[in-house]
């Protein structure tokens, strides 16, 4: 387990894990964080109703999300080639990562935003506040702590994900416990990749918790 070529292979693998992680996040939020608020600004209740496109975006939303994601990630494989050239490797992960995770992240970001005091954004609304000002100064930093919290969520999902694929050639430390503890039965190396997962998880989750509390107001 000291041995200089184990050992640098955990630090690429928990690189390639991060990279995978982090760099799918951010995309994932890119899709899903708008996605999220057009589910709540266009809900029956929300501020600018629009019953159909919300439930063509739920349906959409849910078809994505029903389906595991390590199907989802063999059937975008021709799409995942198209993109990066390969179908291989912690880049090529990052496609079917975030066309995984932006439904659920839009579904977070909904359920965190619908938490938002209604009275407060009727008052906004009151003083002539436009929709998009609602968005921005009144429904997002109310919502803060509960958006951080799911943020850190969903960075452990991804991080889950991105282990997934391992199964697919993916990289990092996924496709260390697929290749050394699954297939060569090396029980040790299989033991550290899920300790330096959880890990993983527990740091992030920890920092969720943290922003999520110095960004509320209410303490």
């Amino acid at each position: 387990m000291f041995d200089p070529a184990i050992l640098k292979m955990f630090g690429q693998g928990f690189l390639e894990s991060l990279y995978m992680t982090l760099v799918s996040s951010a995309l994932a939020y890119l899709l899903g964080l708008p996605l999220g608020i057009i589910l709540v600004v266009t809900d029956k209740d929300g501020i600018k109703p629009a019953p159909g496109l919300n439930r063509v975006l739920g349906v959409i939303i849910n078809l994505l999300r029903s389906v595991p994601f390590l199907i989802l990630a063999v059937t975008l494989i021709p799409v995942t080639r198209f993109i990066t050239g390969t179908s291989l490797g912690p880049t090529a992960t990052i496609v079917p990562l975030v066309i995984g995770a932006a439904p659920f992240i839009a579904r977070m970001v909904e359920s965190s935003l619908k938490e938002v005091d209604k009275g407060v954004i009727e008052a906004a609304q009151s003083m002539g506040a436009s929709p998009f000002e609602v968005i921005c100064k009144v429904m997002l930093p109310e919502a803060r702590p509960s958006l951080i919290l799911g943020a850190a969520i969903s960075v452990t999902t991804i991080l889950g994900y991105s282990a997934m694929t391992g199964f697919m050639g993916g990289g990092g430390l996924g496709d260390i416990a697929i290749r050394y503890g699954y297939h060569r039965y090396q029980t040790d190396i299989m033991l550290v990749t899920v300790v330096i997962l959880v890990i993983i998880v527990q740091v992030f989750q920890e920092i969720g918790i943290r922003l999520a509390r110095l960004g509320d107001k209410r303490k």
